[in-house]
């Protein structure tokens, strides 16, 4: 659906030349939502103007629905855009205008006849639980509620891509769930391809079919969201993912059991969530788990989980342990994996 081949953005000013994006390739399917993830700087927000060509790239090509639009003329281009709504972090409304007109006006611009504009702004106002909210103006709504007027003002376009500018970085963690949830429902039942940037890892576990990690201007990394939980190869995506599970363990602590059995990372991801593996491990074996750290998360599919444990016991029965949990579909690994996410304390 959204195609970027070998995209370069450079910026030139007064004291030379930035290069935002460096040879950015991505292309997201038809009916998911893929998310960029990357820190201040790594370029994502160039990334996704680009999408949509309110920044042209200086070389390569973006395609939608497979359109050029790199190779249309301002008027072609601007009829194109009419099939790629887009949201703000700022929400970018009207202060003066009401709920309803903040959503009509550009559908008036655009050229819709009154009923038509009524029945748009009617149905999408509805859809983003704002239908009692039609007079009233910015100033009085919430923050989530700006975000729902802007998300209606997107739809009521009727697009087929919806891009989305860091929408959830400005509210508070409950809202941010409230429009998170919304987004899900918006393309499971419209059926809308999402394209979303953001610096928060929560977003990118909580909707994300797959995801990409920007990096000064270069994607490092990218694949579905299970996959970079899982098997993250770069640091900054382990970072990330540390965000998530921090795991908090006085250095003494890790120093004394270290001689003393192994200290182990499970990942527990869809129906293995839910298994007594690690219970019965001492069950079976001469072995005698100790939970340190950990929490499950839900991801967009299923929930995922981390526990960081020591398996206490000769080394023997501890491979033979380690070797019952994996068959039982618990993903192992050792501290070269996990030693970005542990904190150690004093």
């Amino acid at each position: 659906m959204i195609q970027l081949e070998n995209v370069t953005k450079v910026f030139s000013g007064k004291k030379g030349s930035i290069q935002a994006l460096d040879d950015v390739s991505l292309h997201v399917k038809k009916g998911e939502i893929f998310g960029v993830i990357g820190y201040s700087g790594a370029g994502k927000s160039t990334l996704i103007r680009c999408a949509n060509l309110l920044e042209r790239p200086t070389t390569g090509t973006v395609k939608v629905n497979g359109v050029d639009l790199t190779a249309l003329s301002p008027g072609k281009l601007r009829e194109a855009r009419q099939k790629i709504g887009m949201i703000f972090q700022g929400f970018n409304l009207l202060k003066t205008a009401t709920v309803y007109d903040n959503v009509a006006i550009p559908l008036k611009l655009s050229g819709l006849n009154k009923q038509e504009v009524k029945e748009r702004v009617e149905k999408y106002l509805e859809i983003v639980g704002l239908e009692q909210k039609h007079q009233a103006y910015p100033g009085e709504l919430s923050g989530g509620q700006k975000q729902r007027v802007a998300i209606a003002r997107a739809l009521a376009h009727e697009p087929e891509v919806l891009l989305c500018d860091e929408a959830t970085s400005a509210l508070d963690p409950d809202t941010t769930e409230a429009i998170l949830e919304l987004l899900l429902k918006i393309n499971r039942d419209l059926g809308i391809t999402i394209l979303l940037i953001t610096h928060e890892m929560n977003v990118i576990q909580r909707i994300c079919d797959r995801v990409a990690v920007m990096e000064q201007g270069q994607v490092i990394e990218q694949g579905t969201v299970m996959e970079l939980f899982t098997t993250p190869q770069k640091a900054t995506t382990k970072k990330f993912i540390g965000s998530v599970f921090s795991h908090n363990i006085p250095e003494s602590t890790l120093t004394h059991l270290q001689g003393n059995g192994r200290i182990a990372l499970l990942s527990f991801f869809g129906i293995s969530s839910g298994e007594p593996a690690l219970a019965l491990v001492s069950k079976h074996f001469n072995v005698f788990p100790n939970i340190l750290s950990g929490s499950i998360i839900q991801m967009k599919q299923e929930p995922y989980g981390q526990l960081l444990v020591h398996l206490r016991g000769d080394k023997e029965e501890v491979e033979k342990a380690i070797e019952f949990l994996i068959e039982k579909g618990v993903q192992v690994e050792g501290e070269d994996h996990y030693a970005v996410n542990i904190q150690r304390v004093s």
